[in-house]
């Protein structure tokens, strides 16, 4: 499932947002089956990707803390 979403933890330094956002957004597509929302569904969309963005930066600040990665090439 979202083969197409880079891995997010380095070793180095944390994942840019824009790069959290954007795996948020490919899950939140593949989940939901929508590539754009209707007007309908939309804030819940949205909603939705801001939430797992979210949890995602939590992740990635804990795992990272304690066993880093080297970054895989893409």
């Amino acid at each position: 499932m979202c083969r197409s979403i880079k891995t997010l933890r380095t070793g180095a330094e944390p994942a840019p947002d824009d790069e959290i956002t954007a795996a948020a957004l490919q899950y939140v597509r593949k989940v939901s089956g929508y590539r754009r929302p209707s007007t309908a569904n939309e804030h819940a969309f949205d909603e939705a990707v801001a939430e797992v963005a979210a949890a995602s930066k939590r992740l990635l600040a804990a795992v990272s803390a304690t066993h880093p990665q080297a970054r895989r090439a893409s």
